[in-house]
């Protein structure tokens, strides 16, 4: 999205907590790694005023693409997909991590026909690697998804990669550039640290050990 969308998105993320920034205390995630950025985009849920933005801005992004059904990413994606089929009068359905193994055993929640035009949302892209396998797990399914969009990225260039070879589109509301320049400008955070914030997801995996943290 365009640059003043970039930076509301990140204000707002900002605000209430949802993306947080310590260097340091940097964050040690589930992989291991340490990261200087943490981001729970679910706090959104309990801000309404702050989520009627973010869907506004999902549906401007959404304006132009011929879409039939908005489809969440289980768990994160539901409640924004939720939001934008009430607000677009479009249907919905989820996709799941991996199929239930029980009854139907079902991915994908909801009615989705063969061909329909379908669009994916996520809250955030990280590696991109399960949201990949959302949009892929749709199209399984008989779905054609050419576009995934997702409230914050990383960056990270392995997610780009993934979604340039799963030959499907993505754009975000905001991103972690984006994020940490509107850090500093809120005072959140100083200018030394943002140089060394913004060398992390060049380099997640070493990016602790060079910056003396391990």
């Amino acid at each position: 999205m365009g640059g003043d969308t970039a930076e509301t998105v990140a204000k707002i993320l900002l605000e209430i907590n949802a993306v947080t920034l310590n260097y340091q205390k940097p964050y040690r995630y589930a992989s291991g790694i340490l990261s200087p950025i943490y981001c729970d985009n679910r706090l959104l849920m309990s801000y309404p005023e702050k989520r009627k933005k973010i869907i506004e801005f999902f549906a401007e992004a959404v304006k132009n693409i011929q879409l039939e059904i908005i489809c969440g990413t289980e768990s994160a994606g539901i409640p924004h997909a939720a939001w934008l089929s009430e607000k677009l009068n479009k249907p919905m359905i989820f996709v799941r991590k991996k199929a239930k193994g029980y009854g139907k055993e079902n991915l994908i929640e909801g009615k989705l026909e063969k061909g329909q035009k379908v669009v994916v949302i996520e809250d955030l892209i990280s590696t991109g690697g399960s949201s990949v396998a959302a949009v892929q797990g749709v199209r399984d399914q008989g779905g054609t998804v050419e576009y995934c969009i997702a409230i914050f990225t990383y960056e990270m260039e392995k997610a780009k990669k993934l979604f340039e070879e799963s030959n499907c589109k993505l754009i975000t509301l905001s991103n972690f550039s984006t994020l940490v320049s509107v850090a500093e400008k809120m005072g959140k955070i100083t200018e030394e640290e943002k140089k060394k914030i913004l060398e992390w997801n060049k380099n997640p995996s070493e990016w602790g050990r060079l910056m003396g943290f391990e």
